[in-house]
């Protein structure tokens, strides 16, 4: 079962970039953007990345930090971020644990064919763990400055 808005996020552990893991609760004190991504060093995820990256100071202002996540090695992951120059952590969930605690692989259909894929998510956590807003089906485009205006909004 999926984590719905109002309740505390599962407190789950994964490698993160910057040889560490990271859980969940490490972050509780700060309000949290938790974005998916389908996969490290395609376009449109790393269009992503760079709007989450130029929108940081704006966040950290509001004491608010990012974190993506993908099905991505953490080899894959660390490349993404030094390569893209992204100022936050990456964290590798091969065995889709967060992706399913947050239900986010879905059917997708490319060229005919349907596969598992991770559908491009935004989730805004409070600074005590509780899910706040949710944006799934994500278009890339002005979705950063929609994620900004939410966490101003939280007060």
């Amino acid at each position: 079962m999926a984590v719905a808005i109002g309740e505390t996020v599962p407190d789950i552990e994964l490698p993160a970039t910057g040889d560490k893991t990271l859980k969940l609760s490490d972050l509780r004190g700060k309000r949290v953007v938790l974005y998916f991504y389908p996969k490290a060093s395609t376009p449109g995820c790393t269009q992503e990345g760079l709007d989450f990256t130029a929108a940081r100071d704006a966040l950290a202002e509001l004491d608010t930090v990012i974190v993506g996540a993908s099905r991505d090695g953490i080899k894959a992951q660390e490349s993404f971020k030094a390569k893209q120059g992204f100022g936050f952590d990456l964290l590798s969930d091969k065995e889709e644990t967060l992706c399913n605690a947050f239900d986010v692989i879905k059917v997708k259909k490319m060229y005919g064919k349907e596969s598992l894929g991770v559908e491009r998510s935004t989730f805004l956590i409070d600074a005590q763990g509780v899910l706040r807003r949710e944006w799934r089906g994500v278009k890339v485009k002005g979705h950063v400055d929609e994620v900004l205006e939410a966490v101003r909004a939280l007060g």
